[in-house]
């Protein structure tokens, strides 16, 4: 999903969606939001609608970028979120979200993995992997490596409850295009995630069913360096 506003400040989400929302999200109509504020859009969000949280998140990343843009804000972009885990021997780490890349240059760190799922069909799927829909798991692990898409299917509170006060918490993906604020406000350490830096471009590129390519950024805001928005 991609919400681009009238300076193309652009928002973007993404969730997988079940089949039965495919005729829904096919539906929709961009010159339906035509003209509309993009706030109006961006508090609807928080009401369970899957399609509405994708489109109310995505206008709530227009938004903060478009406040980082207007007030020409610093955003790093050269820190991987990834690396600052510093994944070694003897560290837990609890994936919430299967990051398949990931799995094996944990397990040749020497580190202990827990992974997260709320798809059953994936624990099915990976018998070999130490997946588990069990949140509570996560209170033994001293690093958590969580996909922002926790963000958009209201799990994150859940995920955030079961976390040791010592742990190391990253919330990563391309959908946290926002102010990280509130998230640091409940604890979290690291955000990464992607701002639009050519929103014509990809709202393009997304027309022709392409990847956003070299449209987006890639964002890291640490709570230890992190000053606020102004």
């Amino acid at each position: 999903m991609a919400v681009s506003l009238e300076d193309q400040a652009t928002g973007i989400s993404y969730v997988l969606l079940p089949d039965e929302k495919m005729k829904e999200y096919n539906s929709l109509d961009p010159d339906d939001f035509v003209g509309k504020k993009p706030e109006d859009i961006a508090l609807k969000f928080g009401n369970e609608d899957l399609i509405e949280e994708m489109v109310s998140l995505a206008a709530i990343n227009a938004i903060c970028q478009h406040v980082m843009k207007t007030t020409h804000l610093k955003v790093e972009s050269s820190t991987n979120s990834m690396d600052l885990l510093s994944i070694s021997k003897g560290d837990k780490i609890g994936m919430v979200g299967l990051f398949s890349g990931l799995i094996n240059p944990i397990r040749k760190a020497g580190a202990e993995l827990i992974v997260i799922e709320k798809n059953e069909l994936l624990i099915q799927k990976n018998p070999h992997l130490p997946i588990t829909m069990n949140t509570a798991e996560l209170s033994t692990c001293n690093k958590i490596l969580c996909t922002s898409t926790t963000i958009l299917n209201n799990s994150l509170d859940e995920i955030l409850s079961h976390c040791s006060p010592e742990a190391l918490v990253a919330i990563v993906g391309p959908t946290a295009g926002y102010f990280p604020d509130p998230l640091f406000a409940r604890g979290v350490d690291i955000v990464g995630g992607r701002i639009v830096t050519d929103g014509k471009k990809l709202m393009q590129l997304l027309n022709q069913n392409k990847h956003w390519g070299d449209t987006t950024q890639r964002t890291c805001f640490q709570k230890y360096l992190y000053t606020g928005m102004f």
